[in-house]
């Protein structure tokens, strides 16, 4: 029998308020995709504003970083021609996503989730990612 660890539905709320406040800040609405170890999503919001295509890009970005337990960032690297992962982005449908602002969450050296972000550049919305980890992080803290 396995114990698994996930996120729950209060932890994505979480995870995006961090996001959508950074967003805010930045001036930038995103798309907002949280998803649980599997990369099966949780919970999902699109800002006002938000790019209509960044809805999928959002939910692909949570799913890589979940499934494999890495930033997209990291894949994007790994899958260049001549490095190990070259032409990963290509498998399951095209789902794997190798372009920043998918970031794995972390509990206990475990992957717990993930988010993605998506409609800024890949920098803003590693940033906003980031931010959501930040806010889901001081929630234990408190």
């Amino acid at each position: 029998m396995l114990t698994i660890k996930r996120l729950s539905l209060t932890d994505a709320r979480i995870l995006i308020e961090g996001a959508s406040a950074k967003a805010v800040e930045i001036g930038v609405p995103m798309c907002i995709a949280i998803s649980d170890e599997s990369g099966q999503l949780i919970a999902f919001e699109r800002m006002d504003g938000g790019k209509i295509t960044s809805t999928i890009i959002a939910q692909d970005k949570a799913y890589t970083a979940a499934g494999a337990k890495r930033t997209t960032e990291s894949y994007g690297v790994a899958s260049q021609p001549g490095n190990p992962a070259y032409g990963i982005n290509s498998a399951i449908g095209g789902r794997l996503l190798v372009v920043a602002g998918g970031l794995p969450v972390i509990a206990e050296g475990e992957v717990i989730g993930a988010i993605g972000v998506s409609s800024g550049t890949p920098a803003q919305d590693t940033e906003c990612a980031q931010a959501g980890i930040e806010s889901f992080i001081r929630s234990f803290s408190v």
